[in-house]
């Protein structure tokens, strides 16, 4: 029986170790092209996880039968948690960043003064990239949010998906979901949307668009199991798996 799991930090524990050792000793790591890996980037309402666990899964029976030994994996939240063990800090110092909360002069200069483990956001966000770019060296990963999609230019072997919906329809699940009224639903939509933008804008240094996807997906028309099955065809033609 194939099974599949969502990463955990013991699974890449050495990967990370390794990496970041580099890192301190400034040596060169480049992104090895050991591929394919996956992102997966959402607007606020089009659930992702269910869509990586389905896709993680029937890529790990394809892997199986082609006789490759390894299993696909997805992750989300442990991009958080590896970034503030690489600044020694615990994972709420760094959370702003995910939500796009930008420091002003004043807490910069507050934060430097209250605590001698002060790191500045420069720092903060390249630490996420670096870590970003250690998962996607694993290979054989599907990454949901943070940013994932910041490293289409890195790795040939990726495939970058974005999933949407008419805000109406995401309204309504956000109102049942999150016990919200819909103008409080329709709100808060507004305002993790433009987070989640200014996140990726601010990693790959430019206003971006749909453009820099290769596929989107209205999650209100297309099915979970289509979806999962697209990915796969594209995945096939260009030659990303067996």
């Amino acid at each position: 029986m194939v099974t599949t799991k969502n990463y955990t930090q013991q699974s890449y524990q050495n990967v990370f170790e390794k990496y970041f050792n580099e890192m301190v000793q400034n040596r060169t790591t480049k992104l090895i092209e050991t591929g394919p890996y996956i992102s997966i980037s959402r607007d606020f309402g089009c659930m992702a996880n269910v869509i990586a666990q389905k896709l993680a899964r029937e890529l790990t029976k394809r892997n199986k039968t082609a006789g490759i030994q390894k299993d696909w994996k997805w992750i989300n939240k442990v991009i958080l948690n590896e970034s503030a063990k690489a600044l020694e800090l615990t994972p709420s110092k760094i959370e702003y960043v995910f939500k796009s909360q930008r420091k002003t002069m004043v807490d910069e200069i507050v934060s430097a003064m209250s605590t001698r483990y002060y790191k500045s956001d420069k720092r903060i966000r390249k630490t996420i990239i670096e870590v970003i770019k250690s998962i996607a060296k694993t290979g054989h990963v599907i990454i949901v949010g943070r940013g994932g999609v910041t490293f289409a230019k890195d790795n040939p072997k990726s495939l970058h998906i974005k999933l949407t919906a008419p805000i109406n329809w995401r309204a309504d699940r956000i109102s049942k979901n999150y016990n919200k009224s819909r103008q409080d639903a329709l709100k808060y939509i507004l305002e993790v949307d433009k987070e989640r933008k200014y996140l990726i804008d601010s990693f790959m240094g430019f206003d971006t668009d749909c453009s820099i996807f290769d596929l989107t997906f209205n999650r209100q028309q297309i099915k979970d199991d289509e979806i999962v099955s697209i990915i796969i065809n594209l995945m096939e033609k260009r030659r990303l798996i067996r």
